[in-house]
């Protein structure tokens, strides 16, 4: 597996004061780059309610104790998205230092699942290519975006 992930985190929002200071503890989240035949790829709103909402991101959420990441990324995306998936490529890590938390995103791609896609948070989705169209775009989602364009050699 690559990996974004060194000592020095990508920094959003850097003039806002960081939420419990310099000693955060880091949270583990599992996010699903789910990409289809065609090379779309799966974006989705956060919901109302929660921090950055409206911001578009790949879909995913936090550990809970004991989960590996292919356990915590088949739960988020079943209760976020009311798909199945079986099968994980552990891709790239990131360390983002948002305002609200210092997060460790564990970026998996998605090849299939099954079920229809459901938004069980009220959120949107949105099937994208390079460059998206959708905006705003949450700080860590932009190195992924990154990440496909040197893939794709745009």
């Amino acid at each position: 597996m690559n990996t974004g992930d060194t000592a020095t985190p990508l920094v959003a929002d850097a003039a806002e004061p960081r939420q419990g200071g310099v000693n955060r503890t880091v949270v583990d989240v599992a996010v699903g780059v789910l990409i289809r035949p065609d090379g779309d790829f799966l974006l989705t709103s956060r919901p109302a309610g929660k921090v950055y909402a409206g911001y578009w991101e790949f879909p995913g959420g936090k550990f809970e104790p004991g989960e590996s990441v292919q356990q915590a990324l088949q739960r988020e995306l079943y209760e976020e998205l009311g798909i199945h998936i079986d099968r994980i490529e552990p891709w790239r890590q990131e360390l983002v230092d948002y305002p609200h938390a210092l997060v460790r995103l564990h970026f998996c791609k998605v090849w299939a699942w099954s079920g229809e896609l459901q938004m069980r948070e009220a959120q949107s989705f949105a099937w994208q290519r390079l460059p998206v169209s959708v905006s705003p775009v949450l700080p860590g989602t932009v190195p992924v975006l990154q990440w496909l364009a040197e893939e794709r050699g745009t």
